[in-house]
């Protein structure tokens, strides 16, 4: 067995890894029990300043999406910059509300249930239904106890190729009613139920693919937008990346406001926990197949980064590059296709397959080009790792979850969880 070591790089100055003194993986992580996420707390308010400082700017509102981000020992850290809470059901609304409850709770649900109904209109501020029937069915008794009531629309306009899956506007979407089902079922009466409409159409994606939306959008629902009294243009904004045009998003609100006279939301998810996290792990095993080098690492990519294979991407490593087509990158994600690697090259670096230890066959996180030699007990880092994590995991194969711990400002860290046996039993009986 090979000597532990840090596995490091000083020229690895990527984003994910920027809150990283010296571009070295910090020596307390090097104590942590693997696998465990890591969130920084330093990055949690570098996001949320920026997204205030736009919020002041436009005079629009901000909001998380928790689909995305809930670990809820850091809303207080977003509570300084957010106007509140976005949710998918009825337990994300009642997070935000407990966990900012001075804020704005609003939720959307592709379908909302008669039994859970009661209960969320004592939690959200804002409903927004995704079809004319549902709003027939909640939409009066929602006005009734003073919710502001939104649909959510489908302007039927894709930016976006290759990941179905994730774009709402792709052919036969369940998600937002498209402009021919509004002029077939939205009555006068329903009509006049609405103080706004919704969507969400953008996955990673710039505000160039919000303008093409907001035409989209203007030409099909302009109309009756100059009745609402706000709009939700959704999430999938990476605002914070560093590369993301600001100016043109701000275009795009300010345009908004002056075009129809409403407020103006946002909810985006990733960019409130952009680069904020770490999952921290370590080589069990070093195989090889022909000539492939495998890394069984004590992380799972089914388990503990499900997007990996759902998405699918390719998560950036602390001093690695992604290899992709025979060809290292730094690219934070993109897909990858299986094949044999290549041996040692001078210019190339060691090639290897990192993959987690259950049993499915598919559980590989990537194909890495290393400027040394892997071996058992190396601590790896992989950046990115606080958004579609912790709240996606779960526990294949008796996998533990991982642990979360909170980096703070001055470098400390603390243990949030402390997940063990009990957290897998619980969820498959009594």
């Amino acid at each position: 067995m090979g000597t532990a070591k840090n596995i490091s790089n000083e020229s690895d100055q990527r984003p994910p890894f920027a809150a990283f003194t010296n571009h070295q993986i910090p020596e307390k992580f090097q104590t942590l029990p693997t696998p465990c996420y890591v969130i920084d707390e330093g990055q949690l308010h570098q996001n949320g300043q920026l997204l205030a400082d736009i919020a002041q700017r436009c005079g629009c509102k901000i909001l998380l999406a928790q689909k995305a981000f809930s670990n809820y020992d850091f809303y207080p850290i977003l509570n300084e910059y957010l106007a509140g809470t976005e949710a998918s059901g009825l337990f994300e609304a009642k997070l935000g509300k407990e966990m900012m409850p001075d804020k704005e709770v609003h939720v959307f649900c592709g379908a909302y249930r008669e039994d859970e109904f009661e209960e969320l209109l004592k939690t959200a501020d804002h409903i927004v239904f995704n079809s004319p029937r549902q709003l027939e069915k909640f939409g009066f008794r929602a006005k009734a106890s003073g919710k502001s009531i939104g649909l959510r629309i489908n302007p039927e306009c894709s930016t976006q190729e290759g990941h179905d899956i994730y774009d709402p506007c792709a052919q036969g979407s369940r998600l937002g009613t498209t402009r021919a089902v509004w002029d077939n079922e939205m009555t006068p009466e329903l009509i006049a139920l609405l103080d706004g409409l919704h969507f969400h159409t953008l996955c990673e994606q710039d505000s160039d693919a919000l303008e093409t939306t907001l035409n989209a959008v203007e030409e099909k629902f302009g109309f009756f937008l100059s009745r609402m009294k706000w709009l939700n243009m959704g999430g999938g904004h990476h605002i914070t990346r560093l590369d993301y045009d600001i100016k043109r998003l701000e275009k795009c609100i300010k345009r908004a406001q002056d075009t129809w006279n409403l407020q103006v939301y946002l909810e985006p998810g990733e960019a409130c926990a952009l680069n904020a996290g770490f999952l921290v792990t370590r080589v069990l095993d070093i195989l090889t197949n022909g000539d492939t080098r495998i890394a069984i690492l004590d992380s799972s990519a089914t388990c503990h980064m499900p997007d990996v294979i759902e998405m699918p991407y390719t998560p950036p490593l602390f001093g690695a590059k992604i290899w992709i087509n025979k060809a290292p990158t730094d690219a934070v994600s993109s897909g990858t296709e299986a094949g044999n690697m290549i041996k040692k090259s001078n210019s190339e670096g060691l090639i290897y397959r990192l993959a987690g230890p259950t049993c499915l066959a598919g559980d590989v996180i990537g194909e890495y080009s290393f400027s040394h030699e892997l071996r058992e007990g190396d601590l790896l880092v992989f950046g990115d790792m606080a958004i579609y994590t912790t709240c996606k995991n779960n526990t294949f194969n008796g996998m533990p979850l991982p642990n979360i711990w909170k980096r703070s400002k001055d470098g400390s860290l603390v243990q949030l969880t402390h997940f063990g046996y009990g957290d897998f039993k619980m969820r498959l009986g009594s």
